[in-house]
């Protein structure tokens, strides 16, 4: 195997890694938290290297603050409330004869 043919599979297994990473954030995001809280942990240990600690800052998860400019949207407050609809009052049909 080619050192350009071994480059390439690994930046596209990458990549794949990558875009698996994102699918699953989206659809467990609490179990993705954990994984990265644990990670967080991990990394952010004394006695590991400056860059370590600081990769391990970065996969620590927001938390929820509870006030309205983190933009959880947990307690649906947050944002511009869309516009409610008019209230149309329903029309009588009326039938007319044809003669």
């Amino acid at each position: 195997m080619s050192t350009g043919l071994l480059l390439q599979y690994v930046i596209v297994g990458l990549i794949v890694l990558a875009s698996v990473l994102i699918v699953f954030r989206k659809l467990a995001p609490k179990l993705t938290n954990r994984w990265f809280a644990a990670a967080s942990i991990h990394f952010s240990q004394p006695g590991r290297a400056g860059w370590v600690r600081a990769f391990g800052r970065s996969l620590q998860p927001k938390q929820a603050t509870g006030n309205c400019s983190d933009g959880c949207s947990t307690c649906g407050a947050c944002g511009p409330k869309p516009p409610a609809a008019a209230k149309v009052e329903p029309m009588p049909l009326e039938f007319r004869s044809r003669h």
